[in-house]
C-alpha cells in the first residue's frame, strides 16, 4: 500500500487531476448508458460507444502509468508524458456528451439568454441573423473548427525549441482550464442557442454553404457542447489562453493566430453555439486559471519535496522572465 501511495505522490499535478476526474466520469457514463439501454423509447446516438471509450481510456491509462512507474527513462515516453494529460482531458470530455443531465437536470440556458437580453436589449444570436452570408458562415465555421490547431502549433513549436518551462506552463494551464470548464458544465448545464432557441430563428444559416461548413457542423454535433456544454465556452477559453501565451512567449505567432482567434469568438455567437455570457465566462475562467496555475503547481511540488520525492520535470513554471 505504501508503495502505491508513494507512486501516486510522485505524479505531476495534472496526472493526479485526471485520476480524480476519471472515476466520476466513468460512473456517470455507465449510468447514462444503462438508462438508454433500459429505456426502449429513448435513445442517444451521441452516447453510443461510451462504454468502449471508457475501456479504451482505461487501457491507455494503464499503459501510460505502467511506463511512468516502471520504464520512465524510455526516450519516446518522455514526449508521451508531456502530451498524455491533454489526451486524457479530451477523453474525459468525450464522455460528457449526454451525461451531464444525469448529474444536474437543472438547465440554465434560458437564464443565460435572459442575461444576454438584459445586457444588449436583444438576443444576440437572433440579432446576428441580419449579417448572415454563406461566405461569412464558411469562414467563421472554419475558424471555429480549427481553434484546436493554433494551440497545437504553439505547444509543438515550444517543444521543438526546447522551451521546457514555457511548454509546461501552457500545457498545465490548458489542462486546468479544461477541467475547470467541465466542472462548470455540470454546475450550470446549458444547451447551446441553436438548440434552446431554435424556435426564434427565421434563417437557415447553413443554406448555400460549402463542405467546410458541413464538416464544422459534423465536428460540433459530436461534441459535448451539442448537449449541455455551453457555459462556459471552452473554445473561447482555450483561444484566450493560446493568444495570451503566444503574446507572452512568441509574439510572431500571436500575430499569426489573432485573425483566427477573433473570428472564432465572433463565430460562437454568429453560428449560435454560445450565448455572449458564455464568452465572458470563458475569459474569466482563463484569467483565474492563469493566475492560479503557478500557485497550484508550486504547492504540489512543495508537497512532494517535503516527502523527499524528486521529479524530473521542470522545477517551476515559467513566469515570464528569460530562462
Amino acid at each position: 500500500m505504501k508503495v502505491w501511495l508513494r507512486r501516486l505522490q510522485s505524479l505531476r499535478i495534472e496526472e493526479i487531476i485526471f485520476l480524480v476526474f476519471l472515476i466520476p466520469s466513468i460512473m456517470i457514463t455507465i449510468r447514462a448508458n444503462w438508462y438508454f439501454y433500459t429505456s426502449a423509447e429513448e435513445h442517444s446516438k451521441k452516447i453510443e460507444g461510451g462504454l468502449w471509450r471508457i475501456i479504451v481510456t482505461l487501457a491507455l491509462m494503464a499503459i501510460f502509468y505502467w511506463f511512468l512507474w516502471f520504464r520512465p527513462d524510455k526516450r519516446i515516453f518522455r514526449f508521451i508524458r508531456e502530451v498524455a494529460p491533454f489526451i486524457f482531458a479530451i477523453a474525459i470530455y468525450t464522455n460528457l456528451h449526454d451525461t451531464i443531465h444525469f448529474v444536474n437536470p437543472n438547465d440554465v440556458h434560458f437564464a443565460l439568454n435572459d442575461i444576454d437580453e438584459w445586457m444588449f436589449g436583444v438576443s444576440p444570436t437572433v440579432w446576428a441573423e441580419r449579417f448572415y452570408r454563406p461566405w461569412i458562415t464558411d469562414w467563421l465555421a472554419f475558424a471555429y473548427m480549427n481553434y484546436f490547431w493554433i494551440t497545437v502549433v504553439l505547444v509543438l513549436y515550444m517543444y521543438y525549441k526546447k522551451e521546457t518551462r514555457e511548454f509546461r506552463t501552457v500545457m498545465l494551464t490548458m489542462m486546468l482550464c479544461y477541467y475547470g470548464g467541465y466542472m462548470l458544465y455540470i454546475l450550470f448545464p446549458a444547451a447551446p442557442p441553436r438548440l434552446a432557441l431554435a424556435d426564434l430563428y427565421s434563417i437557415n444559416i447553413w443554406k448555400g454553404t460549402s463542405l467546410i461548413s458541413d464538416s464544422a457542423r459534423a465536428v460540433v454535433n459530436i461534441s459535448a457542447s451539442s448537449a449541455r456544454g455551453a457555459f462556459p465556452s471552452l473554445h473561447c477559453t482555450i483561444t484566450f489562453l493560446t493568444l495570451g501565451m503566444a503574446w507572452r512567449f512568441h509574439k510572431g505567432l500571436f500575430m499569426l493566430f489573432l485573425p483566427i482567434g477573433i473570428s472564432l469568438i465572433v463565430a460562437t455567437v454568429y453560428l449560435r453555439h454560445h450565448y455572449v455570457v458564455d464568452i465572458y465566462a470563458g475569459l474569466f475562467l482563463c484569467a483565474i486559471v492563469w493566475y492560479l496555475t503557478p500557485t497550484i503547481d508550486a504547492w504540489w511540488r512543495n508537497f512532494q519535496s517535503k516527502r523527499g520525492i524528486i521529479t524530473k520535470s521542470p522545477a517551476v513554471l515559467a513566469t515570464g522572465e528569460k530562462p
